[in-house]
């Protein structure tokens, strides 16, 4: 599976009308807050101009793209973290995520209801923000309780038991625990802490205010301030997009003045945010593109296939898809001496192409 990522934010920001937009999967998007009961998963294929160049040189059966797991959470309000609204259980839907994306609203429109009555996109993040860092809290306070006992037969393990008072106090101070300076979150992945995530807002705008107005300029310097990624999107042109042919989503952006659809834009911050890289293996029955994390070696790209193949890694031959579509063919590549073979230590680029030699 590719990346997950966790839509939050208040109720009517315009959540599951994006999801909707962005997955192509129908889910109920009504005027009343809490219209979300359950979490929808959706699975979106990432676009990417390399899979059709390479099916056509390998003449490959099927292509199977890199994808996105998006999965949109009941809207949150104030007191969520102590069961106010639908309750904590939505915080826990967004803990195995590996980002999230927070839906901020900046249109005006009296027919559709604002959850305190005025748009304030600065006060709505806050809500929000508040909620997650107070959940986080509560999960570390009982994580701290269990690790007190722990250590005081278990001398060793005080130093943690610092850190998570330190990790305490940091987060009763209103801060982010992905602005924690010590090395505990990046050790102890169990804790799962939601604002220990990658996060960036998707500023949702009307069609006619779509490069943006004086509410999204106000959520651009909150983020840049805080050094968050801001995107700027229209939900209601998303729904638009997905029922038209490529070519007429072209044209219709283009109609309106836009380069790219907020779908795209998503996935590049996200993928930007989380480091990932995308490599592929090619051969006549498929062209399979995966993602990885920017850095990861070769065996770490074997797992991503089969958790044998890193286990019994041997070997990878290694060339740029950029090189293959120069070359026309892998022999060509071979004959230039464009095609390595590396070995454990090999750190994986965006764009390679790998045959991995293993034994079980």
């Amino acid at each position: 599976m590719g990346l997950d990522i966790g839509i939050v934010g208040l109720p009517n920001v315009g959540k599951s009308t994006l999801f909707k937009a962005i997955t192509a999967i129908p889910v109920e998007a009504a005027n009343y807050p809490f219209c979300t009961i359950e979490p929808n998963v959706g699975v979106v294929n990432i676009p990417d101009d390399r899979l059709e160049k390479l099916a056509q040189i390998f003449q490959s059966e099927k292509i199977i793209p890199n994808v996105l797991r998006v999965v949109d959470i009941a809207g949150l309000v104030r007191g969520a973290s102590k069961g106010e609204g639908l309750g904590n259980q939505f915080l826990e839907n967004i803990r195995q995520v590996d980002a999230v994306m927070h839906v901020v609203r900046c249109f005006e429109d009296s027919e559709i209801i604002h959850v305190d009555q005025i748009l304030d996109p600065l006060k709505d993040i806050e809500t929000i923000e508040t909620e997650l860092i107070l959940s986080d809290l509560f999960r570390v306070e009982k994580r701290l309780e269990k690790e007190s006992k722990t250590a005081k037969n278990h001398p060793e393990l005080a130093k943690k038991e610092e850190e998570l008072k330190a990790l305490r106090d940091h987060l009763n101070q209103g801060k982010m625990a992905k602005n924690f300076p010590f090395e505990l979150l990046a050790e102890d992945k169990s804790l799962l802490l939601l604002t220990a995530k990658p996060m960036f807002y998707v500023v949702n705008l009307d069609e006619a205010n779509i490069k943006g107005n004086a509410l999204s300029a106000k959520v651009e310097e909150h983020a840049k301030k805080n050094g968050m990624e801001v995107v700027k999107i229209s939900a209601s042109i998303e729904s638009e997009l997905i029922d038209l042919e490529p070519k007429d989503q072209f044209s219709y952006l283009e109609s309106l003045n836009l380069d790219s659809s907020g779908l795209d834009k998503i996935l590049k911050v996200g993928f930007g945010l989380l480091q990932q890289i995308t490599f592929f293996t090619a051969g006549k029955k498929e062209i399979h593109a995966w993602g990885l994390e920017k850095g990861a070696f070769a065996p770490n790209a074997a797992g991503k296939i089969h958790s044998d193949m890193e286990k019994g890694f041997i070997r990878a031959e290694v060339y740029s898809c950029v090189d293959l579509f120069l070359e026309k063919s892998e022999l060509a590549l071979k004959q230039a001496g464009k095609m390595k073979v590396v070995g454990r230590d090999y750190v994986v680029q965006d764009g390679d192409v790998m045959h991995i030699r293993f034994q079980v």
